[in-house]
Formats: structure tokens, C-alpha cells, sequence
């Protein structure tokens, strides 16, 4: 196990052993491509040999190099041609009865010192490695789709295995110019562990009718800046994978989270399986096509609400980052605007922080100097709510107290004129609440804006039992004019974004509360996993401890799920005071500014 590993057997060409493949064999390794199915493997040397092509295409290899890269990748339909590979990763279905056929057989055909990897996301190691006649030389190697393009490989060790067999394997990742994570074996490990949970809450939400497949998927990517929504994720990945994945995770843990939503069940059984099916929560141009075609299953939410009230005019009140930030966006819009904050001093320094955010876009080219001063003139600082009488648009954007925002409400529905429509920016807290505080709840709505509001372009829309369908059909429309992706959902903990937000962030404070993994190791997996712009902990404490505290509780309040109780590492920091960079410290220190 010391000598490198340059022969190395794939068993299983389907998506992942076909990129599999393609990485070995780009980077120098002689590879025996083996499948029962001419068809696969014929569709495996097709893919390696379009890859290569636009890598020459693109001048990074020339001719000569992608010629030597296919000639390094042989395929097969009989186990036998890997007696003399160094090392064997199966990528079978995900399948205990499936995989221990691979490696009983691989038993009696490959060498003693042989390396023997699953590439199982979901089963454990230690089981498949009991079942083999050479317990030490199997492991876990976990790549992620698309192989090409994704870092990350988790090299999964049970107590029987080899550290050399380990060593091995970790240092082809790293020549492979992966990010190896050596990760213990239990369910979905680390990046799965906390991706399908996600999944499957956001499969549990479409289910429900809560938001529809669209709405879902464009609030976590705008949201969150993930690339790829959930719906889509699913459908990539196969929806009888997850459920697979799921199930797997269930047995093992018995968290709710990762019991699998019935829907996955009912796809996967009428042959919906996503991409591959050419249908799941999506249609498909064809099996295997990434093109969705309009399957005329989800109305527009405009077309149904109606017309909306006619907005000149915008109240914002609030004198904090959030204010300040939804005021310059209404002002880039062409609104007039009333900024109001508790008083005149207040409502001026938010309007301040507005103009130094103008100056810089003019300082990067992103406006001119006439546009800004455009935009400032529409502004007007108020240093009380009285100036919102004639304003046809009240959007209150104060602290994240419901009796704080309830007594806003009350003094909003005494002098905001008939007609008007009063929303709440609100992230977590009922909106409905809000209303009641008001004697006419038909005009109150959610807009949730993200932080900072002039760049993010999601904002929730949620409507109460109360609200008034032209007063979402105006909120719809004004969102559009001001240039947001607007998403609809109903009036419950969360929304969309934090209710499959922070139980995923959740779950990771749970792993390194466990001593399964370390901030860094998690923080890393997420981000060449799954493509996530930060880490889960680089993400809380940019969001605040406390805040993520307050909005763990809201959900466990109201779903009374017990995996969603907050995590008692995040209590016991946020009683310690280490809230995250706004304190110069959370789960990491920052230095002081």
C-alpha cells in the first residue's frame, strides 16, 4: 500500500463512475472501466472523449495529451479484468445486497494488497468491509457530482481499516487536485448528512402545497446563493437515490428530518426519478436532459391574485441596515419615500448610510453621479411615523420583537390613510400577529427582504388567512418594479429560506457538538460539495448567533419537532456572549476592528 496507486479499477459507469473515469484517466492513471451494460460503458468512453475534446478545444491539452488520455481508459463487462488494478472504487446501485455481491466477488480476483473503496454516500463502510475476506483494505471514497468540477472527496475509514490503506488514498485525491476529508462512518457523512436533510424538508414543503416547486427552488438559490434549488438538486441527484440516501439516514439515526417525505416514495414507484427519467419534480426535454419544459403544473400566482392598488408612494420605517437598505432600493425604483425612524436624528444617519452606499456605486461605475442625486432627492428623513399619512406603501423594517413590531402596526393603522398597504419584513415572526394588531388585517402582508436588501434579489412574499388578494397582487407587482424575484409562501415559522436554512446550520453545530467533525472540515465539505457560497459556521457567525438562536427556537415552537430543538453548543455560546463577527467571536475569533 505504499507504492502509488496507478492502475485503478471503476465498477459502474453510470454518471459518477463515468466522471470518476474521466479525472483518473486526465490525471495520468491507467483505468479499467467495467459495467455490465455495453451501453454504459459506451456512453462512459463517450463522455470521456467530448470532455477531452473541449479541453482541447479550449487549449488546455493538446491533441496529442487527449489521445493519451483515451488510450489510458479500457472498458469491460467481466470483474475479472481487475485483478491487477492497485486499487477497485465501486460505484453500484446504492444497495447493500448490490455492493456485497462486488466485493465478495472481488475477493477472489484482485490482489492481496489491492485497495478495495465504496463510493456509497449513505451505507455503512464498516458493514460492507466485515462482509469481505480483507476487512483492513476496504474504505469509503465518497466523490461528488459533477465529478470534473466538484473538490471535495470524503475518505471514509471504519475501526477495521488500514491507516496505510488510507494514506493511499488520500494522497491520489490530493494528485487528483481534490480536497480529501477523512470522515467517520456513519450515515451520509458529512456533506450528505447535511445536505439530504435539506432535501427532504424541501420535498416535505412542495408536498404540502406550501410554496410551489418554483418558488422553493428560486428562494434557496437567491436566498442563499446556492446553485442549484432543491427540487432540481433531487432531480439531478435521482429521486430514488434520495430516497435510498434517506432511508439509509433514518435507520441510522431516527431523526424526522431524514424520514423520507411520501413523495419521494410516490415518484420513485411511478418511475419519476428526475433528469435521468426525464421527469421527477420537473419535466424534461428528453431521459437525460437538463432542459425543464413548461409542464403548465403551477400557475402564475399574478394571474390568479388580480389586479393590484396603485403605489407612488413608500413609507419605510426603521433607521437600521435593513431600513436604510430597502429605502435605497425603493428610491433606485422611482418611489418617493419616507424614511422614519424614532427621531430626526436617527432618520438623518439612516439617510446618510444611504448616500455613502450611492457613492460607492458611483465610485464602481454601477450609477452616475446625476442618478444618484435622482435617487437621494426621493428620499425624505422623518423623525416620526406621522409622515406616513399619505403613503400608499408602508414597509416597517424595525428589531425582530413581536411586541415591538405590534405596536408599530397599531399606530400604522391610525395614520397610514384607507387603502394603504402595511407589510412587515419580518424573518421569522407570524405575520398574522402583526395584523390582528391592526383593524384592518386584509391590507397587511409579509415582504421579506435579505440582508443587504440593494444586492439580494429574493423577497418572500407571505400571505396571511386575512390578506386581501389585490393587496398580494400589489406587493407582486411592486416587487417586480423594484427589480427582486418575488417568491410566495404562507404564513408560517420560517418561510421558505429559514425554515430549510437553519435546521441544515442546525444539524452542523450538532456533528461538531458529536466530535464528528471539525469546523473546518464541515465548513470545507459544504463548500466543495455542494457548492455552497460559505460554510454553515462562516455562515453563522455572519448571521449572528443570537439571531440564529432566536429563529432555531420560532421553528421548534412552532413545528414541536424535536430534531429541530436548537443545538446546545449554540446556547451555550450565544449565554457566553459570542455572537459571532459582530463580537469578534462565535465558533471562530475574529480580530477586532
Amino acid at each position: 500500500m505504499d507504492t502509488p496507486l496507478s492502475t485503478i479499477a471503476v465498477i459502474g459507469l453510470g454518471t459518477m463512475g463515468a466522471g470518476i473515469a474521466d479525472v483518473l484517466a486526465r490525471a495520468g492513471r491507467e483505468v479499467i472501466g467495467i459495467d455490465i451494460s455495453d451501453v454504459a460503458a459506451a456512453r462512459a468512453v463517450a463522455a470521456l472523449e467530448a470532455s477531452t475534446a473541449r479541453a482541447v478545444a479550449r487549449e488546455r491539452i493538446t491533441e496529442e495529451e487527449r489521445q493519451d488520455v483515451l488510450a489510458r481508459f479500457r472498458t469491460f463487462s467481466d470483474l475479472q479484468a481487475a485483478a491487477e488494478a492497485d486499487l477497485v472504487i465501486e460505484v453500484v446501485p446504492e444497495s447493500y445486497e448490490a455492493k456485497q455481491e462486488v466485493f465478495r466477488a472481488l475477493d477472489a480476483i484482485v490482489r492481496p494488497d489491492a485497495i478495495l473503496a465504496t463510493g456509497t454516500n449513505a451505507l455503512s463502510v464498516t458493514r460492507l468491509a466485515a462482509d469481505s475476506a480483507h476487512p483492513e483494505r476496504v474504505l469509503g471514497l465518497h466523490f461528488f457530482a459533477p465529478v470534473q468540477a466538484m473538490k471535495l472527496v470524503e475518505v471514509v475509514s471504519s475501526v477495521l481499516t488500514d491507516p496505510k490503506a488510507v494514506d493511499a488514498v488520500t494522497r491520489l485525491a490530493q494528485d487528483l487536485g481534490k480536497e480529501p476529508v477523512a470522515v467517520g462512518d456513519r450515515a451520509g457523512f458529512i456533506a450528505d448528512g447535511l445536505l439530504f436533510g435539506y432535501l427532504n424538508q424541501a420535498a416535505a414543503m412542495y408536498e404540502a402545497k406550501y410554496a410551489s416547486r418554483e418558488d422553493i427552488d428560486a428562494a434557496m438559490k437567491l436566498g442563499c446563493g446556492l446553485p442549484m434549488g432543491p427540487l432540481a438538486l433531487l432531480d439531478l441527484i435521482g429521486v430514488d437515490t434520495a430516497r435510498t440516501v434517506l432511508e439509509a439516514m433514518y435507520a441510522s439515526s431516527h431523526d424526522r428530518l431524514h424520514a423520507p417525505a411520501p413523495i419521494l416514495k410516490q415518484l420513485s414507484e411511478a418511475g419519476l426519478t428526475g433528469r435521468k427519467a426525464g421527469r421527477g419534480f420537473y419535466t424534461y426535454e428528453a431521459p437525460g436532459s437538463a432542459q425543464v419544459v413548461d409542464d403548465a403544473l403551477t400557475p402564475s400566482a399574478s394571474a390568479e391574485a388580480g389586479a393590484g392598488r396603485e403605489v407612488r408612494s413608500v413609507g419605510v420605517a426603521g433607521s437600521g441596515t435593513m431600513a436604510s437598505g430597502i429605502a435605497e432600493v425603493f428610491a433606485k425604483a422611482g418611489y418617493q419615500v419616507v424614511l422614519a425612524a424614532r427621531s430626526q436624528e436617527k432618520a438623518d444617519t439612516a439617510k446618510a448610510r444611504i448616500a455613502k452606499s450611492l457613492a460607492r456605486s458611483v465610485d464602481k461605475g454601477r450609477m452616475t453621479g446625476e442618478a444618484r442625486d435622482t435617487t437621494l432627492a426621493l428620499i425624505t428623513a422623518a423623525g416620526s411615523l406621522d409622515a406616513f399619512a399619505e403613503v400608499d406603501l408602508a414597509v416597517e423594517a424595525v428589531a425582530e420583537d413581536l411586541e415591538i413590531k405590534q405596536e408599530l402596526f397599531t399606530r400604522l393603522d391610525k395614520i397610514c390613510k384607507p387603502g394603504a398597504v402595511l407589510a412587515t419584513t419580518t424573518s421569522s415572526l407570524p405575520v398574522v400577529a402583526c395584523a390582528r394588531a391592526t383593524t384592518r388585517p386584509q391590507d397587511v402582508i409579509g415582504m421579506h427582504f435579505f440582508n443587504p436588501a440593494p444586492a439580494m434579489k429574493l423577497v418572500e412574499i407571505v400571505r396571511t388567512v386575512l390578506t386581501a388578494d389585490d393587496v398580494h397582487a400589489t406587493v407582486r407587482e411592486v416587487t417586480a418594479k423594484i427589480r427582486k424575484h418575488p417568491v410566495d409562501c404562507g404564513d408560517r415559522a420560517g418561510f421558505i429560506v429559514n425554515a430549510l436554512l437553519f435546521p441544515y446550520l442546525n444539524n452542523a453545530i450538532k456533528m461538531v457538538q458529536d466530535h464528528y467533525a471539525t469546523l473546518d472540515d464541515i465548513d470545507a465539505a459544504m463548500k466543495l460539495g455542494g457548492g455552497y457560497p460559505m460554510g454553515p459556521f462562516e455562515l453563522l457567525d455572519v448571521v449572528g448567533l443570537d439571531v440564529s438562536l432566536a429563529i432555531e427556537q420560532v421553528l421548534h415552537r412552532e413545528f414541536r419537532d424535536p430534531g429541530l430543538a436548537p443545538a446546545p453548543l449554540l446556547e451555550h455560546l450565544v449565554a457566553a456572549g459570542c455572537l459571532g463577527r459582530k463580537t469578534g467571536r462565535g465558533f471562530r475569533e475574529y480580530a477586532r476592528r
